[in-house]
């Protein structure tokens, strides 16, 4: 294997590590900061609980958007320790 596919497989390796890493880590800072605010964890898919719409849409949005961002910046991060240049 080139040095170049070999680099670019572990770029793509260490992305996906820190992705779910960051996706994961985010999704427990937000199960707890949920709980600290409502008392209580937030709802999820499978949960027969009496959580309203509005609960339901607001835990979802905020996941959403905070898990992704988390995955992105943690790919691009590794994408930039593993580049050639370094910068």
């Amino acid at each position: 294997m080139s040095g170049s596919k070999q680099q670019d497989l572990v770029a793509k390796l260490v992305g996906t590590a820190a992705a779910l890493a960051a996706a994961w880590l985010a999704q427990k800072l937000i199960a707890e900061t949920w709980k600290a605010r409502t008392g209580h964890e937030p709802p999820r898919a499978d949960d027969e609980g009496d959580h309203g719409l509005t609960e339901l849409v607001a835990a979802t949005a905020l996941t959403g958007a905070i898990v992704g961002v988390a995955r992105v910046l943690a790919t691009r991060g590794a994408a930039k320790l593993t580049s050639n240049d370094g910068a």
